[in-house]
């Protein structure tokens, strides 16, 4: 089986280059690194050289897609298996793209292929206390091969992937046709909705692990929880029967809980304005169509998108 990994980049950083000199070391080196850098101004190609098998396709800002990129990427791929990263995922160790063919070989409980495989996502050295347990929370230690049957008792998680760092059969990834071409967000979630309704399973895989988190400030929680809810208002085949209140309503529950059992409760007026933050972006985006223009300018952290889907309307 011959791997590739994808990145789509935007002005890369220490974190990138220390991705980079860890596909260098995995005990399965992938057989080419495809680039979709965004604004070729951005690129430092010597700092590079030493990367085998990585090639670079710069385009603009104005071309850049969150699912038409990847389409593209996935297009310039001849391997059987694609590892779709963000330039800021750091590998844990040399056995994530090991881990995650191992995932791919998994069945789901009825013999359903693995169509995708996704990584554990740890907290990075300088993570904040809050975000720290929502990674623990998101991503589990406990294994799952999930399918479409897992709805009643999953929900919206059953859909969860990411594309933090997440493997793709490439000829399932064809058959299906990819990714949304247009998606504010969302287009892994998506992807692996179609692929458990085309009958496929999505693997989950803790022993695959890289280092990526945030600390984003209330209002970037807020922006992000917009786009995050537009994505949902805008495919109603998936999401619309799915809630995802409920599921943000039990990590602020037990999040709390872990801050008062841990001795920080000082830190419970931070998770209510941020948890309030992530809900109002949430509420809003849902009904983004109800919503002006400037309104929804304000609101998102992706102003281009929002230009060309209105330019693609008129």
């Amino acid at each position: 089986m011959t791997v590739d990994v994808l990145i789509p980049v935007y002005k890369p950083d220490r974190r990138f280059a220390r991705l980079l000199q860890m596909l260098k070391k995995q005990t399965v080196l992938p057989n080419r690194i495809i680039i979709m850098n965004t604004e070729k101004a951005y690129w430092n190609a010597d700092g590079y050289r030493d990367i085998p098998g990585m090639e670079v396709h710069h385009l603009t800002k104005e071309e850049f897609d969150h699912g038409g990129t990847r389409n593209l990427a996935a297009w310039y791929s001849e391997s059987d298996i694609m590892i779709f990263m963000t330039d800021d995922a750091v590998p844990q160790d040399e056995y994530l793209i090991e881990n995650l063919l191992k995932g791919l070989d998994q069945t789901g409980p009825e013999g359903e292929t693995v169509a995708v495989a996704y990584a554990k996502q740890l907290p990075a050295k300088d993570c904040r206390t809050i975000e720290r347990y929502t990674r623990s929370f998101n991503y589990p230690d406990r294994p799952m091969v999930k399918t479409k049957k897992d709805l009643e008792t999953m929900g919206i998680k059953t859909y969860f992937a990411s594309n933090v760092c997440c493997a793709y059969r490439k000829d399932i990834f064809r058959k299906l046709e990819g990714f949304v071409n247009s998606t504010i967000f969302n287009e892994d979630m998506i992807y692996a909705a179609t692929a458990m309704d085309a009958g496929y399973a999505v693997a989950y895989v803790p022993e695959a692990k890289v280092v990526h988190s945030h600390n984003l400030t209330p209002m970037q929680q807020f922006h992000r929880n917009f786009d995050l809810a537009v994505s949902q208002a805008e495919h109603p085949e998936v999401f619309a029967d799915l809630k995802s209140e409920g599921e943000g309503i039990r990590l602020v529950k037990q999040t709390a809980k872990y801050l008062l059992t841990h001795f920080r409760g000082y830190l419970i007026p931070e998770l209510v304005v941020g948890s309030g933050c992530k809900y109002l972006g949430y509420k809003l985006g849902k009904q983004y169509e109800k919503l002006p223009k400037k309104m929804i300018l304000w609101c998102s952290m992706s102003p281009l998108y929002w230009e060309k889907k209105w330019r693609r309307k008129s």
